[in-house]
C-alpha cells in the first residue's frame, strides 16, 4: 500500500482526498475512516447476528446460484434500525452528497451488507459494474477484523482495467475503508488463515 493512498483522518474530514483520488488514481485506502466507538458497535451489531447471515451467491434474478468454487461469503444486508447501523449508513450518505458536488457522479443511493468469511473461503476476481451500464459506480469496503495478523492473509487485491496487472494489495485491518470505482478495477478476496468480515458497499445511479 503506497502512502500516497493512505490517510489518518476520519472521513468526514477526507471528502476532497477522496474526490481526488476517484478523479484518479480511481482508488483510496483510509485507515481509521470512522470513530474507534461505531467500528467497534458494527462489530458488536455483526456478533449478534452471525447466525443471521446467509451464503452469498453470484449472478442475478434467473442467473443466480451458489457456487463456492467463486465466492464463499455469508452476508447480510444492511438497514437502518441498530444505531451503529443507521450511524453508518448516514455517513456513507453524507459521503454520496459530498461526492457528487465534486465529481458530479450522479450517485443516488448507497447499498451495503456484512460479509462474514470463513478461514480458507475467498472470493475469485470480478467485476462490481461493467462500463456503460447503470448501477453501481463506487464500490466500497470497510474492514471490521480487530487485531488482524498480517500474516494470515485476506487481502482484496485490485486489477488494472484489464485485469492482467496487479495494483495492490490490501490487508483486512481492522478500519481501513477502501473505495473505487466499481467498472475500472477487477478484483478479488484471497483466502486467509483466519476468519474475517466486513461491510462490502456500492453507490448506485438510477437507471
Amino acid at each position: 500500500m503506497s502512502s500516497s493512498t493512505s490517510l489518518r483522518p476520519l472521513l468526514h474530514d477526507n471528502y476532497d482526498a477522496i474526490a481526488d483520488a476517484l478523479a484518479g488514481p480511481g482508488f483510496i485506502i483510509l485507515d481509521d475512516a470512522f470513530n474507534a466507538g461505531l467500528t467497534l458497535g458494527l462489530i458488536d451489531v455483526l456478533a449478534e447476528r452471525a447466525d443471521q447471515l446467509t451464503r452469498a451467491g453470484v449472478g442475478r434474478a434467473g442467473d443466480y446460484q451458489l457456487n463456492d468454487s467463486v465466492r464463499g461469503d455469508a452476508i447480510q444486508w444492511l438497514e437502518p434500525g441498530a444505531a451503529a447501523v443507521t450511524e453508518f449508513l448516514s455517513a456513507m450518505d453524507k459521503l454520496r452528497g459530498a461526492l457528487n458536488e465534486r465529481l458530479f457522479l450522479g450517485l443516488a443511493d448507497y447499498e451495503a451488507h456484512f460479509a462474514s468469511y470463513t478461514p480458507g473461503a475467498f472470493y475469485k476476481k470480478h467485476r462490481d459494474a461493467f462500463l456503460g451500464q447503470p448501477g453501481r459506480k463506487v464500490s466500497s469496503v470497510f474492514y471490521l477484523n480487530p487485531d488482524w495478523d498480517l500474516a494470515a492473509g485476506g487481502e482484496l487485491v485490485l486489477y488494472d482495467e484489464a485485469g492482467e496487472q496487479e495494483l495492490v494489495r490490501i490487508a483486512p485491518e481492522c478500519g481501513r475503508l477502501v473505495l473505487f470505482l466499481s467498472e475500472d478495477f477487477p478484483h478479488e478476496v484471497l483466502p486467509a488463515r483466519n476468519a474475517r468480515q466486513s461491510i462490502a458497499g456500492w453507490f448506485r445511479i438510477k437507471p
